[in-house]
């Protein structure tokens, strides 16, 4: 994948984490803001790295790597023998698949690891071939120890990549009893069969018959090499272990060749053959001088029987991923939503079923649940109007279920008796009788047809208990103040005699002020107002204790202890 394209690819990541956590994730906004801004640097960090580490690792291996196109079996090959290579670069394509050597096998799990990371699309038919020589090797613990090694890399690399990595074992010893390379072959579901370069493969059957005395030597070898490497090799990866998970090989081969140089005297297969043959030293079958080349051949027949990959371009690679990340965000998306419907439902059917927990009687909780209930119905109609919001969307919505619960509710609701209304505080009634119409000019006795006035004008003013019945008597300014404030005193005592001794009411309820000319009602320097300003007013106060009738108990003013009239 191209800079270019792994760019886009971040950019494409960034956009689906900012709408799936601004719009759908059912958190807060600021915890999806952050949640946002930690993805966006992961997202960072992971490009960084991985542009760093394109620039490192590119070059690990030359450009002789197929393209990324490339669908046919790549074996890595860990050897214990010089391979027969015919180029400086450890990879060899040829007709069937690709091969490449890796020279030390500790690093067989970085190998794999910089192949998969230049070609990420490699890993299904990426394989593993491990070739064992039995005359290298003098302790067979160490070779264990080595194996074991190899065992847990593999293992460790299919965790890792998540691919199944086949194993190959190659068991391979060196003979001058033959001038090509001979391979036996065990497969999984096959027979046993027979490979050479010159000739098409065969059973075993078909391969000794023909071939005399010569051949069934050589098939006495190739059966002790079986052994062998069945109890040396393949049982290393097999056999239980607590720690390294088993690793079952695809296929298991053994063959010799012209191989034989750089073998040890003593060596593992020298012992092999002394303890099962009885013969310390076989015609044949022995090495040859150590100082001659070490070259082994490469069994190129295993190849098509091993998994090839699809061919994926760089291209079709990013959309692949592109569309695997949109994949992840709309599954991120549809959870959200759902979660968030969930919610939804959870909070409006809780209101309601609140709601109807209150007893209509509770007047204040109910008028608050139903406020709630309202609230919940105008977001409702709201997204009925204006559209669901994305994080609610994705045909999710369950909105519309909740409504008509809703409205019932709320029509359900009965609003409280409207609360007393406190009683207006009274106002004392005040009765305005002109003094020319009661009295003399200048007396205080009533007239003789005053009474008519009097009983029409009083008719509303009654005595009763808690009140107290208030007569002043005012005057012009004309004349001598002190006279004029004598002769209203004694006009309004001469009304509330007149009203006690006519409705025999208790001393008890009156009160008499005579006032002059102190408050006028209107200005004293025309005749109509001096005549507004002889009067005698009579008005009912709220008084506690006032008007003390038997038989009756006066109930508490609202003006307890206030004074008679106007403040007084």
């Amino acid at each position: 994948m191209s800079p270019v394209q792994q760019r886009g690819l971040a950019l494409w990541a960034a956009l689906l984490s900012a709408v799936v956590c601004l719009d759908f994730l059912p958190v807060a906004r600021l915890v999806s803001v952050l949640l946002l801004l930690i993805v966006l640097g992961g997202i960072l960090a992971f490009w960084t790295v991985a542009s760093r580490r394109a620039e490192h690792d590119v070059t690990l291996y030359p450009d002789d790597l197929p393209e990324a196109t490339y669908c046919q079996p790549v074996v890595l090959v860990c050897s214990d023998l010089p391979l027969a290579w015919p180029q400086p670069s450890p990879v060899l394509t040829v007709t069937q698949g690709c091969w490449i050597r890796v020279e030390n096998g500790h690093d067989l799990g970085q190998a794999a690891r910089q192949v998969l990371w230049l070609r990420p699309d490699w890993g299904r038919q990426l394989s593993v071939m491990i070739s064992v020589c039995p005359q290298k090797h003098a302790d067979s613990e160490a070779l264990t120890s080595r194996l074991l090694s190899l065992r847990w890399q593999i293992s460790q690399l299919r965790k890792e990549t998540g691919h199944s990595v086949p194993l190959v074992l190659n068991g391979q010893v060196g003979s001058a009893m033959t001038n090509d390379m001979l391979w036996q072959a065990a497969l999984p579901g096959e027979c046993v069969r027979v490979w050479r370069e010159s000739s098409a493969p065969a059973s075993i059957a078909a391969w000794v018959t023909p071939g005399g005395a010569p051949v069934m030597q050589q098939q006495v070898l190739m059966n002790s090499l079986m052994s062998w490497l069945h109890q040396h090799v393949l049982a290393v990866f097999i056999d239980d272990n607590p720690d390294v998970p088993a690793v079952a090989p695809a296929a298991l081969l053994w063959g010799m060749g012209p191989i034989l140089a750089g073998s040890l005297a003593s060596s593992a297969w020298t012992a092999w053959l002394s303890r099962h043959t009885a013969i310390p030293q076989v015609t044949g079958w022995q090495p040859v001088g150590t100082d001659s080349t070490v070259i082994s051949s490469l069994p190129d027949f295993i190849l098509p029987l091993l998994p090839e990959g699809s061919g994926l371009t760089p291209r079709a690679r990013t959309w692949r991923s592109v569309l695997g990340l949109f994949t992840l965000a709309a599954i991120a998306a549809l959870l959200s939503s759902g979660w968030n419907n969930r919610q939804l439902l959870h909070r409006v059917s809780f209101d309601i079923a609140r709601y109807d927990s209150l007893s209509i009687d509770d007047y204040g909780p109910k008028a608050n649940a139903v406020a709630v209930l309202r609230q919940d119905a105008a977001m409702l109609d709201d997204y009925a109007r204006n559209g669901v919001p994305a994080r609610l969307g994705l045909g999710l919505y369950l909105g519309e279920r909740l409504r008509m619960p809703l409205l019932e509710a709320i029509r359900s609701y009965v609003p409280p008796p409207p609360e007393p209304q406190p009683s207006p505080k009274p106002v004392p009634k005040i009765v305005r009788l002109d003094s020319m119409s009661l009295f003399d000019s200048g007396k205080f006795e009533l007239k003789a047809g005053s009474t008519k006035m009097l009983v029409n004008s009083l008719v509303g003013i009654k005595a009763k208990p808690g009140w107290l019945i208030v007569v002043s008597g005012h005057t012009d300014n004309t004349g001598n103040p002190q006279l004029n404030q004598t002769l209203s005193l004694k006009r309004a005592e001469a009304v509330r005699d007149w009203m006690r001794d006519t409705g025999d009411v208790p001393e008890s309820c009156f009160a008499v002020q005579g006032y002059g000319e102190s408050r006028p009602i209107a200005t004293n320097d025309t005749p109509d107002g001096r005549a507004l300003n002889r009067r005698v007013e009579i008005s009912l106060v709220p008084q506690a204790n006032a008007c003390q009738i038997p038989g009756i108990h006066p109930a508490p003013s609202q003006d307890d202890g206030a004074s008679l009239h106007n403040g007084e």
